[in-house]
């Protein structure tokens, strides 16, 4: 009987019985019908769920009531019981759940029963007449391993069901499918389980002779094959488990060693004779992948009790299977380079675990130590793992590190165990460990496994620069966890080895010497990544291991300082999340001032340390106090737009703990506080708690909704929809199922009560309902996204009906938009109405047909009418059914909607959206390639992009009725696309790419070929059909499993490939080519992992048949990359099972790699794609496809040797695909790229004996290269003529990737130097320069001063002829060995004393005695590396030369001469006295030399010198008319940039005053100024003018003049603050106003004018706070803190710049106080309101006015929001309206303002009361909730009402026009109105509305 009918017949039985409470049966009906859910859910966690709520019930229920159900009925419990455990076979966890009740049943009710309904179900596989099925086998599993009832059952019918198995293993066997499928896994585990599980019952049949050994043996064989023949690891490495635990039933140790012997023996390729007790096996391996040898040792070491792995050998008494037989074999698996290695590294860790289990026994063997310091083995081991921990296979370095603890625990114990005091090989080690460089990972992980051993302090004393490389390490991403951990385990060392008796302070004290400066150092850095792992990882560590060191952390903390606030903030989070004390008290009541301080900052960074320090509580049930939500609520309404998505999410995620502590901390008051604490919490103060906690929630809940309106930011709505799904998640008793953590508790319920008995936390009114239906038209796609999700989780399940038909209305017109975000739009509708199915469904369908049949069926006759039109009239289609829309709503509504697709879909409507989606794809591909017949090409040759363009053309010309006109012709050179194109493309095209665009109107200006933009579009709708073909068959296929027949047929299958072959060979574009990629991917994999044979070989047969194309010549077509036949390709492969040995892939790179390596036809084509080049393109997408990942890795030295040789090829594409292929091979080979700033971009993680080891044939091969190339240079005619070798520079540049400082203990990389060396002669300068990098990397520290020496010994005389090529090469190799050489506090060694001695010598090679300037600047860098260790005499007699030199007019153009200048002054000016020379010689210099010089001064910080700045700031004003009067542009824009630098101080807070000596030019004034009103120059020019000019103005001295200028400096800024304007200038006008407002408001604070003056200056910083850019609005932030600062009096030197908003708060607050009264204050305010005009917007908002454009504008300034900005500025206009009795001027202001306004005011009113909404939602109100003009009008129209009616009550205008309280009761009524109907306003405007007074 089912499950369904199990359950229909206990609820029958329920129905029948008395129903009290007393018999229990409510409790059991509760009970089933969790059961029942449980069956239904298809959530993993929902499962489980219900399963626990269910046996809890069960337990409930008294035992004697249980007892006292009639046999029937509980024979049914059991049974239904069963049945449901059958069913989750496939979840441990669910089934074990299970077997628990059947345990309470069996020992409280009857356990004969359920044996016998077990045994009943377990005989039905036992005794069935078919072979056993894949459910058989796994619920023979589920009976052995998650029921206990049900291992008694296998012991009962052990030998039965041996037979069984042995009768289906060898059927698995005999057909590849299922030997390589999972029935061959699942069978092999039922064996190992039952020998693991059951081995008293195994023992017999293996170890004594008996007539049942047949099966066991048949087994074994079986066993044995799928060792040998199995394509699946997985399966393998399982079997061998399954042969050795079999061994492991022995009794008898001998018997058993002898069975693990004759295994290992067995394992090797030579056909031979398995025994295992009395079972006789053959093994006859067929692979070679040594698989089969990994399998067994694996197995061995897993399973093997001691005993046998101590076995002696049957040859001799003297050998150990664990030392002699097991590990030559584990050390040669770990050595060879196959696909398994990660396995082969953890079978070196457990055989390390096992030996150091056996170690005593091993002594008591030997007699000897097991690692002494000479041994063999110990060599082996540490060769094995030290080369393993760089190895590129993921996983392999943890192994390798793993393994290396290990090897020194059991070197400890062998050493302890022997008496070895010395420990020679850890001392060794360190040694050794200590001269790898500090890029090194390994380096950390093996310092910190031998710490232990060898002691901190001991490596403290060795390891001087451990401070230097930690900093460097946590700069580092990929080094700061192994740099952080390495940190942890030294003090945690350090605090062991200190003395017991010292107080904590003490303790402290002892780390603040050693490690407080590091410490310190990177909480206070600028960069970011080492700011932020301090912070995470340094501080709580050192605060777990050393409490106390918060106060001496705290005592060196100053939080105005640049660094400190964060590190403050960061300091007492941490503390309190170790400690659990309040940080409040550590410095008494400044912690809060500094704490606001932090929430104020503009650095984001700053503020979340600080929210964090504020929201975080390691006890979820510290109610926060009533300052702590105070500050809260300050915060967050201050942030809710910030820019930054990590700051988003962090906030949300910050603001979610606190509310768990409200939530926790309030529902702990609720349920009331228990024990002594109870008389201490009084009944007032537990009332404040609760109203203090669920105010709290009832204000954050409200929040978010204030920010969902149309029109504001994105940012905003994203923050406000996190926050409100932070609320919901958080404070309401939703359970998530995907949520393994962070749910609700289930007494959630209590509080919510308590709340809505105080009339709060009503989440889900109509109100905010209608608000994120509004959402679900955003423009942008995570906020549609993040409001169905909250509707869909936490909101009623049904929408109301009004609601549900209004949006079936409107997501069916948006569906046939031809605007993609519009079709998306509808798309989302459409999902959200299927999931919320409560309704009737109002589409047409058959009355009894269900809801998502119903709506399918609908979309697929809405799709085919799209594809009919499109057929018919694709102009048409295009403008009214564009397909998309509709395609992507079935997607949604049959992958995402869908919960059973097979109750969504029939047959009937698969076959028709098959037919639909080839169809479609067949027009498209047919429009493409200008066949309007739909009759494409069968040749896989797509058309080119002209092709395509010219098609569309055609296909508008033809269907507007005729050929081009004349004017048409004239429009084919225009570069942008016309209506109709835009509308064909769109048609065709719907890219992810144009949904982030954010607005598709930037695709009209593109300026570059037309036609080739008309076919970037024409593409991509066939991209999403694959995407959607490939998850729909995914998903059908899956779910098949659970059905009995499958929607799909093979022949349907074959036609879905038929369409991804036609996209991905027909299509051309590769954005279209990536995405169907996508599906395709899907697709193959969901056919090669079924169990039908026939649909495996779909995807095989298209391999093939790519491979078959590129091979074919002819085939392919004119294209770089060989369009999409590489993603054919690499989409089948990566579909392969990684646990299988991949045979597909290795076809495909064989066949690849000789197709290549065919030579060119003699009359090869150029104009034409060649097999060979097309294979390399191939091989290619294969090398970077993740889908591969490091499967790829084994044929890496083929492929490189390929395509270095293929690089001499006569073919240009062949050499071009060739580098293409090289360059994807090195990024795959090298793995982790280093991202220090030391290692420089290209550095990579490998050391160069590592890449070699991996890769031990490319090292013969590169070397040949690197010969081959040296020695031609070293041929009589080399210098005479160019000998170009392709191959080198490529090798080069991989070697000079390679991790430099490695010591090479084989010394076999020392041969690459000579050839190295000898290449620094070459003639091309690019591989001189990359031949330096490769030698610093091949060569070992140790040979760095050697080859130094060897160097500098042949630097040629003055008098001496030499080669320049080659000195200049050896110069480059002196500098980088240099470089490498002393990146340490050197000290002046003998080797280095004579470099430098050698390097004095040759001065001339700086001097004009050497003629070449690329020599002299190399000179002059080696001298400048060598400059601490020169002397005096020699630096001054160079930079003599050198000074001399710059200004020895040059003669005739000498190249590499400017960066022998560049080189010349970074050498004088890092001297004082020789830079200030210079400076003072700028007047004399060239035109060249001075552009240099203001290079340099751009480039370096040396010049921050006080003594030195002022000689530079004056030379720079001497000359500045000069440079404003030249020619050049660039010169000019570059001196004014290094003008202003010195100017603003290096970053100080004010711009420094000029010299006294020095006054201010204002001819220079006038002349910035004046190119700043006629805009000559460039925007680069004019932002760096405008910033010169304010600090010049800042300056100047006549009052007269500073009061003519300052009125056009304000101009100008008033003109380039609007959004129109370059950013570089909009950002100049925020820097002006830093560099010269507040001096100049200090300069005028005693005169009359200053108030008009700050009133524009004010008002330029609120546009600027407004502004797009996020860098405008931080320096505008920075000058309104630089008032702010200054008006209170403090030192502007400790400027802590605040947070956008609080800026802008304050600058209102600065006008209102200081320009009140000022003519134009009120305009100033006005004018950022948006405009009120409410009827125009409804005329335009109407839906039959609605826009058929296919693109909108972009505003020019999408950050700003006018209606936030109502907001700010309504409190202030009152303000403004209450002053009006203080100011006669401004009372006649305001009047004349009122009698102005009034009446459009009222209007406005009025029309706002005729909107009347009706009761239920209709059409044209939705579109209106969707208008941010809508919104906007409304906002502008009740600010403007509001400060009206104020004025009206203040009596500072006449009330002629109407009467106050009117007006305040209309405004009431309309507020109520819309506010009812999703128009949401805040509290502020409503209490300004009502009859109450608002508070200002």
């Amino acid at each position: 009987m089912s499950f369904e009918n199990l359950i229909k017949s206990l609820q029958d039985c329920f129905i029948t019985e008395d129903s009290t409470p007393e018999n229990g049966c409510q409790t059991l009906q509760l009970f089933v019908d969790k059961l029942s859910e449980s069956s239904r859910s298809s959530v993993k966690r929902s499962k489980e769920r219900s399963l626990e709520e269910a046996a809890q019930l069960l337990r409930q229920i008294p035992e004697a009531q249980l007892r006292g159900l009639e046999e029937e009925h509980l024979l049914l419990l059991v049974r239904l019981l069963l049945s449901l455990q059958l069913e989750m076979v496939s979840i441990s966890t669910a089934c074990r759940k299970v077997d628990q009740m059947l345990q309470h049943l069996a020992a409280k009710v009857d356990h004969k029963l359920v044996y016998k309904e077990t045994l009943h179900s377990f005989h039905a596989i036992v005794h069935s007449d078919q072979v056993l099925s894949l459910e058989d086998l796994q619920r023979a599993c589920m009976y052995l391993e998650d029921s206990i009832v049900g291992r008694e059952v296998w012991q009962e019918s052990f030998v039965p069901m041996l037979q069984r198995v042995s009768e289906s293993l060898p059927a698995v066997l005999q057909e590849e499918s299922r030997r390589d499928g999972p029935i061959c896994y699942v069978s092999v585990k039922v064996c190992l389980q039952a020998f693991q599980l059951l081995p008293n019952e195994v023992a017999p049949l293996v170890w004594e002779e008996n007539h049942s050994k047949e099966a066991v043996q048949r087994i074994l064989q079986a066993l044995i094959d799928i060792l040998g023949q199995c394509c699946n690891r997985d399966t393998r490495l399982l079997a061998g488990t399954a042969v050795a635990m079999l061994i492991n039933t022995a009794s008898e140790s001998t018997a058993a060693g002898a069975a693990a012997w004759n295994l290992l023996q067995a394992s090797h390729p030579q056909p031979c004779q398995l025994t295992v007790g009395v079972l006789q096996v053959t093994c006859d391996h067929v692979g070679k992948d040594r698989v089969d040898r990994l399998a067994v040792s694996r197995g061995l070491l897993t399973c093997c009790r001691p005993h046998v792995l101590l076995s002696p050998s049957h040859d001799t008494t003297q050998a150990c299977l664990l030392l002699d037989g097991l590990f030559p074999l584990v050390y040669a698996l770990c050595e060879e380079k196959q696909d398994c290695h990660y396995f082969a590294f953890e079978v070196l860790t457990m055989w390390l675990r096992r030996a150091k289990e056996c170690v005593t026994d091993l002594w008591r063997m030997t007699g000897s130590r097991l690692l002494p310091d000479d041994s063999r083995l110990l060599q082996r081991l540490t060769h094995i793992i030290w080369t393993g921990a760089e190895s590129p296979v993921e996983g392999v370095p943890e192994f390798a590190s793993s393994a290396f603890t290990l090897l020194l625990n059991l070197y400890a114990l062998d050493s302890e165990q022997f008496c070895d005091t010395s420990k020679a090989f850890y001392f060794t080690l360190l040694e050794r460990l200590l001269k790898l460089p500090w890029e090194a990972k390994a380096k950390y992980h093996r310092l910190c496994a031998l710490l232990p051993h060898v002691g901190a302090e001991l490596v403290l004393d060795q390891y001087t620069e451990v401070s230097r490389h930690l900093l460097k390490c946590l700069s580092t991403n990929h080094l700061s966890p192994c740099g952080s951990e390495f940190y942890k385990r030294l003090i945690q060392q350090q605090r062991r080895e200190l003395p017991a008796s010292l107080a904590e302070v003490d303790l402290a004290g002892r780390w603040a010497d050693s490690w407080q400066p590091l410490l310190l150092e990177a909480l206070t850095s600028e960069v970011t990544l080492l700011q932020t792992n301090a912070s995470t990882h340094l501080l709580p560590c050192t605060l777990q291991v050393f409490p106390s060191a918060v106060h001496h952390l705290l005592a060196s903390l100053e939080p105005h300082e640049p660094g400190h606030l964060r590190a403050w903030a960061c300091l007492l989070s941490s503390y309190r999340a170790i400690s659990g004390c309040s940080p409040w008290a550590l410095q008494g009541s400044s912690t809060f001032k500094t704490l606001q301080l932090a929430l104020g900052s503009a650095d984001d960074k700053v503020r979340l340390a600080a929210l964090n320090l504020l929201c975080c509580s390691p006890k979820t049930r510290d109610v926060p106090s009533a300052e702590e939500i105070t500050i809260l609520k300050e915060f967050v309404p201050q942030n809710l737009n910030c820019e930054s998505s990590p700051f988003r999410q962090h906030l949300q995620a910050a603001v979610r703990r606190f509310l768990v502590r409200v939530r926790d901390g309030t529902l702990a008051h609720v349920r009331g506080v228990k024990g002594k604490k109870k008389e201490d919490v009084s009944h007032e103060s537990r009332k404040d708690v609760l109203e203090q906690g669920i105010g709290f929630v009832e204000w954050l809940g409200e929040l978010p909704y204030g920010s969902l309106s149309p029109g504001h930011s994105y940012q905003r709505k994203k923050t406000a929809l996190l926050l409100l799904s932070a609320v919901l998640e958080t404070c309401t008793d939703t359970w998530s199922p995907d949520k393994k953590k962070g749910q609700p508790p289930a007494n959630v319920g209590l509080l919510i009560d308590c709340a809505r008995q105080r009339g709060q936390w009503d989440f889900f009114c109509r109100t905010k309902q209608l608000l994120l239906i509004s959402c679900l038209e955003d423009s942008t796609n995570e906020i549609r996204e993040l409001s169905a999700g909250l509707l869909l989780r936490f909101f009623p399940p049904t929408f109301p009906a009004d609601i549900a038909e209004v949006l079936e209305t409107r997501s069916m017109q948006l569906l046939r938009s031809p605007r993609v975000q519009e079709a998306q739009m509808g798309a989302l509708m459409m999902k959200m109405l299927l999931q919320k199915s409560g309704h009737r469904c109002s589409l047409s369908c058959a009355a009894n047909a269900g809801r998502n049949l119903c709506v399918v069926r609908v979309l697929l006759t809405e799709l085919e009418e799209h594809h009919l039109t499109a057929k018919a009239d694709m102009m048409l289609s295009a403008r009214t059914k564009p397909i998309h829309g509709v395609l992507c709503a079935l997607q949604r509504c049959l992958l995402e909607a869908a919960d059973d697709i097979y109750a969504t879909l029939d047959r009937s409507l698969m076959t028709k959206l098959l037919d639909l989606l080839e169809n479609i794809s067949l027009l498209l591909l047919a429009v493409l390639h200008g066949d309007r017949e739909a009759r494409v090409s069968e040749t896989y040759a797509p058309p080119s992009f002209c092709d395509m363009g010219n098609a569309i053309s055609s296909l508008i010309s033809q269907q507007s009725g005729g050929g081009p006109t004349d004017e048409e012709e004239e429009e084919e050179e225009c570069v942008l696309l016309s209506e109709e194109h835009s509308l064909v493309l769109t048609c065709c095209w719907v890219s992810l790419k144009v949904r982030r665009l954010g607005s598709p109107s930037r695709h009209q200006s593109l300026l570059e070929d037309g036609k080739t933009h008309r076919c970037f579009f024409s593409t991509s709708l066939l991209q999403e059909t694959g995407i959607f073909l490939g998850s729909l068959v995914e998903k059908v296929l899956k779910e098949s499993k659970k059905h009995s027949e499958c929607l799909l047929t093979k022949r349907d299958l074959v036609r879905a490939s038929d369409i991804f072959k036609d996209i991905l060979l027909k299509c051309r574009h590769w954005g279209a080519v990536e995405g169907c990629g996508l599906g395709f991917t899907k697709f193959c994999t969901s056919l090669l992992n079924s169990s039908d044979p026939d649909l495996k070989d779909i995807p095989a047969q298209m391999l093939r048949d790519g491979l078959q194309v590129v091979q074919c010549a002819g085939s392919t077509s004119v294209t770089r990359r060989a369009a999409g036949l590489p993603m054919l390709i690499l989409c089948v492969l990566s579909s392969e099972e990684v646990s299988k040995a991949r045979p597909l892939l290795a076809l495909s790179v064989q066949t690849l790699l000789d197709t290549a390596r065919r030579p060119l036809d003699e009359n090869w084509d150029q104009t034409l794609d060649l097999p060979q080049v097309c294979a390399v393109h191939t091989l290619q997408a294969l090398v970077r496809g993740s889908g591969l990942g490091a499967a790829v890795l084994q044929f890496a030295p083929a492929v490189a040797v390929l395509s270095l040789t293929l690089l001499r090829s006569p073919c240009w594409a062949m050499r071009n695909a060739a580098l293409q292929l090289y360059s994807s091979l090195c990024s795959r080979m090298l793995g982790q790229r280093s991202g220090s700033v030391e290692a420089g971009p290209t550095q990579h993680s490998m050391s160069p004996a590592a890449f070699f080891f991996h890769y031990p044939t490319l090292q013969a091969f590169l070397l040949g290269e690197l010969r081959g190339a040296a020695q031609q240079l070293q041929r009589p005619t080399a210098g005479a003529k160019l000998h170009l070798q392709p191959s080198l520079y490529p090798i080069l540049t991989l070697l000079a990737q390679l991790q430099p400082g490695v010591q090479d203990s084989s010394e076999t990389l020392l041969d690459f130097l000579p050839p190295l060396l000898q290449l620094s002669a070459s003639p091309i300068y690019s591989v001189r320069v990359m031949v330096s990098k490769a030698l610093v990397a091949m060569t070992p520290p140790s040979g760095y001063f050697d080859l130094l020496l060897k160097l500098t010994s042949q630097l040629p005389g003055p008098q001496e002829s030499c080669s320049h090529n080659r000195l200049h090469g050896q110069l480059l190799q002196m500098k980088a060995l240099l470089d490498r050489a002393l990146c340490s506090d050197s000290v002046l060694s003998d080797d280095l004393r004579e470099v430098v001695n050698r390097i004095h010598s040759s001065m001339w090679l700086g001097t004009t005695a050497q003629c070449c300037p690329l020599v002299r600047a190399s000179y002059l860098s080696v001298a400048g590396s060598l400059r601490r260790y020169s002397c005096e005499t020699f630096l001054s007699q160079l930079s003599d030369r050198l000074m001399h030199d710059l200004h020895t007019p040059q003669q005739g153009l000498q190249v590499g001469l400017s960066s022998f200048h560049q080189r010349a002054l970074h050498f004088l000016c890092a001297d004082p006295k020789w830079a200030c020379q210079t400076w003072e010689s700028f007047s004399a210099a060239s035109p060249e030399l001075r552009l240099s010089l203001v290079a340099w001064l751009l480039d370096s910080q040396d010049w921050q010198q006080i003594d030195l700045k002022e000689v530079i700031q004056r030379v720079l004003q001497s000359n500045l008319k000069e440079a404003l009067l030249g020619d050049s542009v660039d010169y000019r824009t570059t001196y004014l940039t290094a003008l202003v630098s010195v100017m603003a101080g290096g970053g100080s807070a004010l711009p420094q005053p000029l010299p006294d000596s020095e006054p201010c030019s204002s001819e220079c004034l006038h002349l910035l100024l004046q190119d700043l009103e006629i805009q000559k120059g460039g925007p680069e020019y004019l932002s760096q003018a405008l910033h010169a000019a304010s600090l010049l103005l800042s300056h100047v001295s006549d009052f007269s003049l500073k009061t003519s200028v300052l009125q056009r400096w304000c101009s100008i800024l008033e003109c380039q603050r609007a959004p129109e304007a370059p950013e570089v200038l909009r950002i100049a006008c925020s820097e002006a106003l830093c560099a010269a407002g507040l001096p100049l408001i200090n300069n005028l604070r005693d005169h009359s004018s200053l108030p008009a003056i700050m009133m524009r200056l004010i008002n330029t910083g609120l546009y600027l706070l407004q502004d797009q850019s996020q860098e405008v609005r931080q320096k505008a932030a920075r000058f309104a803190s630089l008032l702010h600062h200054s008006r209170r009096g403090n030192d502007q030197r400790s400027v802590c710049i605040m947070q956008i908003n609080q800026a802008l708060l304050l600058l209102l607050d600065l006008l209102l106080q200081e320009s009140w009264d000022t003519p134009g204050a009120l305009e100033v305010l006005l004018s950022h309101l948006p405009q009120a005009d409410l009827r125009s917007v409804l005329r335009e908002a109407s839906p039959a006015r609605r826009s058929c454009s296919l693109y909108e504008q972009d505003e020019a300034n999408v950050f700003a929001e006018p209606s936030v900005m109502s907001a700010h500025l309504l409190p202030y206009l009152l303000q403004m309206a209450e002053k009006s009795s203080q100011s006669s001027a401004l009372a006649q202001t305001l009047t004349a303002w009122a009698e102005k306004n009034t009446a459009q005011v009222l209007d406005n009113l009025t029309d706002c009361e005729q909107l009347q909404p009706a009761e239920t939602l209709t059409p044209s109100w939705l579109a209106l909730l969707v208008d941010p003009r809508f919104h906007f009008a409304l906002w502008g129209l009740f600010a403007r009402a509001v400060f009206l009616l104020h004025l009206l009550k203040t009596s500072a205008c006449p009330q002629r026009h109407c009467d106050p309280l009117s007006v305040q009761m209309r405004l009431q009524t309309v507020c109520t109105l819309l506010t009812q109907n999703g128009v949401h306003f805040t509290p502020a405007l409503t209490a300004a509305v009502s009859v109450e007074e608002p508070r200002l």
